[in-house]
């Protein structure tokens, strides 16, 4: 099969069941935040002991990843797939019916802990199908929808708090671990054939160890990851900043939210199909650079006291340029590991989470009322993904050059599914 060939094989119903594997994690994460202080009530559990089952989930997402990706290097992609969804569903019905918290927190940590095997099968099967500029288009195309969920789920989740309650939102999430399920069944085929396999009882360390000796690997992930930090520290500020500082109105907030969100998705859509034309590299560092210019943006007129209403400018530039971003990031990164696609998404999914939970404390060190600490922490994620998207052209493989490294990963490989055909690219 010729590389042209290869790079056409990802069809719109294998991208869409893609897409919402990457969109189930961060919908169980925010879509029940709005029944929480309902969920205490019933429970009898305090605000702290309610948040603890967020974080459960949340410790099992990051975990989970590092887990499932070397387990699909070895097993092959379907099968640990199909039994992360299955795990994922039976905890979702678990955590709906929870007569306790501690029943509520084990549930989530569980359902994060499969939840995680979509998120990081997902850009492992990518991986398997395409490479050059059909894996950035795919992987922009797959992160927009992941990237736009948690900024919409808490949205839906408003909407639902009153008319169906927490058990409702977390039966809501159930239902579409389910439908993942089946679109994973009835549309995705093995990708990754037994004679790639791993077989060596050492594979989870090789797989690892091959991971980080590939200098060509860390910079689109350091750019990646820190450009999800931005936008989570955004996520976790926004309620304070938009309501607080700007003085904005739970409607107005939430219409602000869905700006940004349409912002998000179009500069993910135009990144998508840019790709035919403009290297996905230079697409990566126009983005971070218009990103690093806006949040500055931002602790300048914040540090000043400019008029409040300037304020969520700045914002909607800096989220709409993630979207150009993390697909093609994660691309750059996955076309480095080909041979070990699951650990590599698992550590670069591990990486992007640990350091999104990290940052979404700091935002509330200044306090409710200021904007100042939120503006700095975005500044300082994106000007550290600057530097980081500086090396992604430079970087190679150990002991070889980036020509050769591109090389590599643009050599064919089987075409894994006759389902999948040499159909053309979305369209």
């Amino acid at each position: 099969m010729s590389t042209t060939a290869l790079e056409q094989t990802v069809r719109w119903p294998t991208l869409l069941v893609l897409a919402s594997l990457a969109a189930v994690a961060p919908v169980s994460t925010d879509l029940y935040l709005p029944g929480f202080p309902e969920l205490g009530d019933d429970l009898g559990a305090s605000a702290s002991a309610v948040q603890l089952t967020l974080t459960a989930f949340l410790v099992g997402l990051a975990l989970g990843q590092l887990v499932m990706g070397p387990l699909s290097d070895r097993y092959g992609r379907r099968a640990p797939l199909v039994a992360s969804a299955t795990v994922c569903v039976l905890a979702g019905i678990v955590c709906a019916l929870a007569p306790t918290l501690t029943v509520l927190a084990v549930a989530r940590f569980v359902q994060g802990l499969s939840g995680a095997g979509g998120m990081v099968i997902g850009r492992a099967v990518i991986a398997d199908l395409v490479t050059g500029k059909a894996a950035a288009r795919a992987f922009t195309l797959m992160l927009t929808v992941g990237g736009v969920a948690p900024v919409l789920a808490p949205l839906v989740g408003g909407l639902l708090a009153d008319a169906v309650g927490w058990r409702g939102m977390l039966w809501t999430v159930a239902g579409l671990c389910a439908a993942m399920l089946v679109g994973v069944v009835v549309v995705l085929r093995e990708t990754h054939p037994p004679s790639a396999r791993a077989t060596s009882a050492t594979s989870y360390a090789d797989g690892i160890r091959t991971v980080a000796r590939t200098r060509g690997y860390w910079p689109p992930v350091a750019t990646m990851a820190l450009s999800f930090a931005m936008m989570m520290a955004y996520i976790s500020a926004s309620p304070f900043v938009y309501q607080n500082v700007v003085g904005l109105s739970a409607v107005a907030y939430g219409v602000a939210f869905g700006v940004n969100a349409v912002g998000l998705i179009s500069a993910g859509w135009i990144s998508a199909r840019s790709v035919e034309r403009l290297e996905p590299r230079r697409i990566v560092r126009f983005c971070v650079s218009v990103q690093v210019t806006a949040t500055l943006t931002f602790v300048v007129l914040a540090a000043v006291d400019a008029p409040t209403w300037l304020l969520p400018v700045p914002i909607f530039v800096a989220v709409t340029t993630n979207g150009g971003v993390m697909g093609n990031s994660a691309a750059a990164a996955m076309s480095q590991v080909r041979a070990v696609a699951g650990s590599g998404s698992a550590v670069l999914g591990f990486s992007q989470f640990a350091l999104g939970a990290l940052v979404s404390p700091l935002v509330g060190l200044g306090g409710e009322d200021s904007a100042v600490v939120p503006a700095v922490v975005m500044a300082s994620a994106s000007a550290l993904a600057f530097v980081a998207s500086r090396g992604v052209s430079r970087a190679g493989p150990r002991g070889g050059s980036p020509r050769r490294t591109a090389d590599r990963a643009a050599t064919p490989r089987p075409d894994p599914s006759p389902a999948e055909g040499a159909s053309g690219p979305p369209r």
